[in-house]
């Protein structure tokens, strides 16, 4: 499998851009949030009305909720020059996937949106080639159908068998998926088995239940468990339940990492070993409502990249002594009130 990294939203862009611009047949693209305030650089509206008259096939889903944004004139002239666009709109679920696929053979997934505000964000997105671009598809087009769409091109991929990669694979949280590559049961059981390490990166941490378990279980059996989260997110707040919640779970003996920037990765390295990287966050959201996906990999290569990158920023980051800090009576009961939130889940 081939594999490129981009740890910053305008990198993700510029690299998600220009494969764009050679598509020679088809552009597929699943965003949570797809917006029209980024042309200043990297204009994605007029590159895509443009392969549509070049005759490609351009099909953009857009979840409902994080795109509300989008201008209803946007979305009339994609369609007016040929681009299916379709809202995901599925009840109290979201697509929060972030995926393009081009020509069927080069792909990109990972946190990135495409909207003006996160362009400075830290992030993570991985541009990837080879037989891990099948089973992608195949996802792609389960929430294709969920959304509505009916193109027999696409709906194919749904029912066509992949051959099972070992080092890689794409994990998700549809109703058909296997077991064995179900989100949930992934990361249960790799925090199950993990030996020596869990390093976590997440911008929001509110975790269900059952992950605070097994992450309380994994420290009392040696295991070092690290998490790196922002100081200060783009939801302010969020902010004070990150830090409740990272203060509850330093308690159990995980030690955590500050970063000074908004950083909207998604990432769990196991062992030094293998690891899972996509558009999940560490919320019950993303574990239990959320369309979710992300892509399981044992490549040495790709772990070692991934641990520059964590490294770097954990050099970055702020000490973790302010946890330590006493804990006014105020946030104690807002503590409470998060672990009766946690019995739910």
């Amino acid at each position: 499998m081939k594999y490129k990294l981009y740890t910053t939203s305008q990198s993700a862009w510029e690299g998600m851009f220009r494969a764009m611009a050679r598509a020679q047949q088809t552009i597929y693209l699943e965003m949570y949030i797809f917006l029209d305030d980024t042309q200043r650089t990297h204009n994605f509206l007029k590159l895509l009305k443009d392969q549509a008259r070049a005759g490609r096939e351009i099909i953009v889903i857009a979840d409902s909720f994080g795109s509300s944004a989008l201008h209803r004139k946007t979305i009339k002239e994609m369609r007016a020059v040929g681009i299916e666009f379709i809202y995901f709109s599925h009840w109290f679920r979201h697509t929060h996937r972030k995926i393009l696929i081009i020509d069927q053979r080069v792909a990109f997934i990972g946190g990135v949106n495409i909207e003006e505000k996160t362009r400075s964000w830290r992030d993570l997105q991985i541009k990837l080639q080879g037989k891990i671009i099948s089973p992608l598809l195949k996802s792609f087009a389960y929430s294709y159908e969920m959304a509505g769409g009916q193109k027999e091109s696409i709906l194919k991929f749904s029912r066509k068998p992949v051959v099972q990669k070992i080092k890689s694979w794409i994990i998700d949280n549809f109703a058909t998926t296997s077991k064995a590559y179900y989100l949930n049961n992934y990361y249960k059981k790799k925090i199950i088995e993990a030996q020596h390490s869990i390093i976590i990166v997440t911008p929001y941490l509110l975790p269900p239940r059952w992950l605070i378990a097994l992450l309380d279980n994994a420290c009392r059996r040696g295991v070092k468990v690290e998490i790196l989260i922002p100081n200060d997110t783009d939801v302010k707040p969020l902010n004070k339940v990150n830090y409740l919640n990272a203060c509850h779970l330093t308690d159990l003996g995980i030690k955590f990492y500050l970063m000074p920037t908004m950083n909207h990765a998604k990432i769990m390295l196991i062992d030094g070993l293998e690891g899972v990287l996509g558009s999940q966050n560490m919320d019950v959201l993303s574990f239990n409502w959320n369309i979710e996906l992300g892509m399981f990999f044992r490549q040495k290569n790709l772990v070692h990249d991934l641990l520059k990158i964590i490294e770097r920023w954990k050099s970055e980051a702020i000490v973790t002594e302010i946890f330590n800090r006493k804990i006014k009576i105020t946030d104690r009961f807002l503590m409470f009130i998060l672990k009766i939130f946690y019995t739910i889940f």
